[in-house]
Formats: structure tokens, C-alpha cells, sequence
């Protein structure tokens, strides 16, 4: 995996006041676990832009002032307003250790089914990875020039030394599909929607009609 060395500070003191102090500074506090103990500490925000505004994953060489840890983000946390970066999580990693880490995938080439008209099918962009750090690839790499409509790429088809991935193997990565069918799945989507609208509502009608069965019924015994 790709790494990206980050020079950031301890913190001396914890708290919502200094939280917020930092966070003014233009400062984003962060946490480190996973280790002997939890360490606490910050950085400016630009020294994670490259780690967070990204769909590359790293190993990050967090430099402690001086004493240093490689690691894994495990939680970002964003304004939801101005989509700052607000905190984020790390995880310490070590090298006998395996680590689950979500591995962006890569298509390379043009399907042969779709210069034949069909769809592209990409429903995993990224795969939930288990492996030891230097295991892990950066990226995982798929040719789809062989695709033809109808066909598709699985989990199970995946093969790489020291990986296991967290998805049932039979789930769909890439694939190639008719026009029509692309269309079918909408219609049948829409009529699915359509009928669950439909049978919500029937129990509303029944009781309207049941009421007013009802009125008849005491108006003819009032008679």
C-alpha cells in the first residue's frame, strides 16, 4: 500500500474547550488506538488533504513529535455544514498484524459488451480487504475488455496472495448487461413501488367501505 508520512503535534491537554481552541487554530484533533495506549493529538487541516480528499487509501506514517506509529484512518468526522474536517480516528498498525481496510477498485479497458450496446453493471467501487499491510494492494486492478453482455466479474473471482475479502463471493463487482434489461429492472422497480403504494392504501378503502356498511346496517334497524 501507498504510504504518507504526516508531521503532527501531541496534545497536552484534552477537553471540549481546547477542542474548540484548536479547531479555531484551523487545527484538526485526532486519536490514535489500536496501540499500548491511546494517544491524542493534532495537526493543521491541510496536512490531511491529501489523506482525506482522496479515493487512495494510505498507510500513514504519523510522526508524534518525534516518536513515530504507522496507521489507518478509521473515522472521519465532517462539519455538516461547511464539510470541514472535524476529527478523525486512527488506527495503529503493525506488520505482523492483519488489518481490514476498504480497497478502491480500478477498471481497465472497454467492456467488449458494451461497444456492443450494453450497460455497464459497476456495483462495487470499493471491496472491504483483510490482509497484512504488505499484502494490501494499493488498488485492485481489473481488465474488463473480455465482458461480454451478460457476463460478470464476482468476488470469487478475485485472487490475490494474503487477501480476504469481506463480501459474499457470489456478490456482483462488474458486469454487462442489455439495454433492455437495464430498463426492465427500472419498470420492475417502478411497478414494485407502484404496488406497495396500491396495498397500503386498501386497508383505508375497506374500512371506508366496512363503515359504511355499517351506516346502512343501523339506518335499516332504526327503520
Amino acid at each position: 500500500m501507498k504510504t504518507l508520512a504526516i508531521n503532527v503535534k501531541e496534545r497536552e491537554k484534552v477537553g471540549k474547550s481546547n477542542t474548540r481552541s484548536l479547531r479555531n487554530q484551523g487545527n484538526v484533533p485526532c486519536v490514535l488506538y489500536g496501540g499500548e495506549k491511546q494517544v491524542t493529538f493534532y495537526a493543521h487541516e491541510n496536512e490531511f488533504r491529501k489523506l482525506v480528499y482522496t479515493p487512495d487509501v494510505f498507510i500513514v506514517e504519523l510522526d508524534i513529535d518525534g516518536k513515530k506509529y504507522n496507521a489507518i484512518t478509521q473515522d472521519i468526522q465532517f462539519h455538516p455544514v461547511t464539510e470541514k474536517i472535524l476529527h478523525i480516528d486512527f488506527l495503529q498498525v503493525f506488520d505482523d498484524k492483519p488489518v481490514t481496510v476498504s480497497i478502491p477498485v480500478i477498471l481497465n479497458g472497454i467492456a467488449e459488451g458494451v461497444r456492443q450496446g450494453g450497460v455497464m453493471m459497476f456495483r462495487r467501487n470499493k471491496i472491504i480487504t483483510k490482509g497484512l499491510v504488505k499484502d494490501l494492494p494499493d488498488a485492485i486492478e481489473l481488465n474488463i475488455e473480455h465482458l461480454k453482455i451478460g457476463m460478470f466479474i464476482y468476488i470469487q473471482d478475485l485472487n490475490i496472495d494474503g487477501c480476504q475479502f469481506i463480501a459474499p463471493g457470489n456478490s456482483v463487482i462488474v458486469g454487462v448487461k442489455t439495454a433492455r434489461t437495464v430498463v426492465e429492472e427500472v419498470v420492475l422497480d417502478e411497478e414494485e413501488g407502484a404496488e406497495t403504494e396500491s396495498d397500503t392504501k386498501k386497508p383505508d378503502e375497506n374500512a371506508e367501505s366496512d363503515s359504511e356498511n355499517k351506516d346502512k346496517a343501523d339506518n335499516k334497524e332504526e327503520a
